[in-house]
């Protein structure tokens, strides 16, 4: 397709396996790909000289293809950085240490309270036969 034929249709940039968004700031649209945050993309925009106030649709091929390498080559992202945390927490839980068991027992790992609130990680409150009186 020539560019006069492909006038409607927006061209998808694809990073690290992730559809970035078009029409959004290149930092922005980065912070998309799991494992890059505010920072980081700042530090991508800078390393590849991209200007932080254009829009990923203004990028050429070059310019989006730079960028897919620099962040090849530098950070860890999406199903390694997933299958890298996963290992993590199997190693603490294989290990017996008291975060690998407030992992195997899906309750806070992180030092928070239970016997109020923490109703996200134990689930939907479970009636107790007995408890009022």
């Amino acid at each position: 397709m020539t560019d006069p034929q492909r006038k409607g249709i927006a061209h998808v940039a694809r990073i690290a396996g992730v559809n970035i968004p078009t029409a959004k700031r290149v930092p922005i649209a980065l912070t998309y790909i799991t494992g890059i945050g505010n920072t980081s993309a700042a530090a991508i925009c800078e390393a590849v000289k991209i200007d932080v106030t254009r829009r990923v649709n203004e990028l050429s091929d070059a310019e989006v293809l730079a960028i897919r390498e620099h962040i090849d080559a530098n950070y860890m992202v999406e199903g390694d950085l997933r299958r890298e945390v996963q290992m993590n927490i199997k190693r603490a839980m294989d290990l017996g240490s008291y975060r690998g068991l407030r992992h195997r027992r899906n309750l806070p790992v992180r030092g928070q309270r239970t016997s109020t609130n923490a109703r996200t990680r134990k689930g939907p409150a479970k009636a107790i036969a007995g408890k009022k009186k």
